[in-house]
């Protein structure tokens, strides 16, 4: 069913803030952001950050959050997934920090991202045991996985003055291609999942549904549109920013879409890294019903004081990152753009520095093309001094190079499936270096929206050959069949899964190349 977007006057027919009034504060896509960050989602300078030009960190987070609480009487805080996956702290202690750091903060339960399954089963078991709070997922079976089947539920209650909340989960359907989920582990249909644990709540008297979702906004609106009986999805995953007041918004804060029987449900995201903290005031009628909602995303920005006490064990968790990421490695003329929505869509500048960093580093290996899928890339990096810290922002899943052999037809299948999500802003699209392409966005998905490949050569571009063979270079979980490119698990010919760390490599070529230079050459075209 399409969605059906309800005018968005409706957001803001809002009563005052009272007892029967919820107050949803809520983050998501986290990914690891410990410390501030600057307007590039990298790391903040500690200079920058006393003249209050960054933003975020759990420090300044947690004063955002008491200053929202204390306005209320009635509030839970909730996230949206994805706290893994992003920085040093997560590359050293996997997902103890966040652990520590969501119960200071005092989170009342949070919704499986695709990346807490990056490290396996394990280290998400581990994180769950940590936690103080509920950690949920509906659409997925876990019950050949023996160590989540009992530490990971589809759904719970919780109660807010004197009212009962049930809260569900929702992970990506596709985080199979996403992650490292392990072969246990079946993922299903967010409507099915979702429609299912609103039955089971509503048969247990519960009449105030929030779902936690980490499907994007689109699968979202979907949800709303398909299933009766929510009130409220907390997004995450598409790293949405939703608000009522900047013209930089995807939507609405919040956005409404209604249900088969005519009902209404309020979608919220808050954008991602800790930049914002989402706050919407929910009022129920007596019978459960949704009658008013209001709210905003809060920037979590240099005016907001940071919490002393945690600033002092940030510190002292990071000292074993200092020596690795004060490391400098290069500079840079001019800031690098690794923005999610660029090189999600179109040709980036960090795309090209990965991109051309690989194949240069295997080069002498009778390697032509370098494929790199765009949601590899977490971040830019900011004019001047590059350090080691900053690499490993844009670059934290210690993925290591592959080397292997594919026919020219494969390589352009590879690309039109690369493409093929654009409109979603899934991370499979495929940045390159040695070849430029063509995208046509008229054309159907896998229906021939690739055109005009052609291969670099030392005299100039070619065609390229669909019979021929040629040597590509990525990272081992595209070449396994990560994001969606199961082409290269099952056409390579001679891969090699075993090369340096891709940070290491592009590290060394930013040093070789200091002082860099970002640009943009064409080498990929949308028309």
């Amino acid at each position: 069913m399409k969605p059906v977007l309800i005018a968005p006057l409706l957001a803001v027919l809002a009563a005052p803030v009272s007892a029967e009034t919820l107050t949803i504060l809520h983050t998501n896509d986290f990914h690891s952001r410990v410390e501030p960050i600057n307007k590039y989602n990298s790391g903040c300078k500690p200079e920058d950050n006393a003249d209050g030009k960054c933003f975020g960190g759990y420090a300044r987070l947690i004063n955002a959050i008491k200053a929202e609480q204390a306005d209320t009487n009635n509030s839970i805080l909730v996230d949206g997934g994805d706290q893994f996956q992003g920085s040093l702290f997560y590359t050293y202690y996997k997902g103890k920090v966040a652990a520590e750091m969501m119960n200071r903060l005092g989170y009342d339960a949070m919704t499986v991202g695709n990346h807490e399954f990056d490290d396996g089963p394990e280290t998400l078991r581990l994180f769950t045991k940590e936690v103080d709070f509920p950690v949920l997922m509906s659409n997925a079976d876990l019950s050949k996985e023996r160590l989540l089947s009992d530490r990971i539920k589809p759904s719970t209650v919780i109660e807010r003055g004197g009212e009962k909340i049930g809260l569900i989960g929702l992970t990506p359907e596709d985080t199979a291609e996403l992650a490292s989920p392990g072969k246990a582990i079946t993922f299903s249909d967010p409507v099915e999942a979702v429609a299912r644990e609103v039955k089971k709540l509503e048969e247990q008297g519960v009449d105030r549904i929030i779902v936690l979702s980490h499907s994007g906004y689109q699968t979202d609106m979907i949800v709303a549109s398909d299933v009766d009986g929510i009130d409220v999805i907390v997004g995450g995953h598409s790293n949405t920013f939703l608000s009522n007041t900047s013209d930089k918004a995807d939507g609405p804060y919040p956005t409404w879409i209604k249900n088969p029987s005519g009902g209404k449900t309020a979608i919220v995201q808050a954008y991602a890294y800790g930049k914002y903290l989402g706050r919407l005031d929910v009022t129920f009628d007596d019978d459960g019903i949704v009658t008013s909602a209001l709210g905003e995303p809060i920037v979590v920005g240099g005016e907001i004081a940071e919490d002393s006490a945690l600033v002092e064990r940030i510190s002292e968790l990071a000292v074993p990152l200092e020596e690795i990421r004060q490391k400098k490695v290069a500079d840079t003329v001019a800031p690098i753009d690794g923005d999610r929505a660029n090189c999600r869509a179109r040709e980036c500048e960090m795309g090209n520095l990965v991109a051309e960093a690989l194949l240069d580093r295997v080069k002498d290996q009778g390697v032509s093309v370098a494929i790199y899928n765009g949601g590899g890339l977490r971040a830019s990096i900011d004019e001047g001094e590059i350090t080691m810290g900053e690499v490993l922002t844009v670059l934290p899943f210690q993925n290591v190079v592959s080397t292997f052999e594919l026919s020219g037809a494969d390589v352009i299948a590879a690309l039109e499936s690369g493409v093929s999500q654009i409109e979603d802003g899934k991370g499979r699209f495929p940045q390159v270096a040695g070849l430029r392409y063509a995208i046509d966005l008229n054309v159907l998905a896998n229906s021939g929206r690739v055109s005009d490949v052609e291969i670099r050569t030392a005299d100039g571009f070619e065609a390229i050959d669909p019979e021929a063979m040629y040597g590509i270079v990525s990272n081992d979980f595209v070449r396994g069949g990560g994001d969606g490119y199961s082409v290269f698990e099952e056409k390579a010919v001679n891969a090699y899964d075993f090369g340096p760390s891709v940070e290491t490599v592009v590290a060394d070529y930013l040093s070789a190349q200091s002082p860099y230079t970002p640009a943009l050459d064409g080498r990929i075209t949308v028309k």
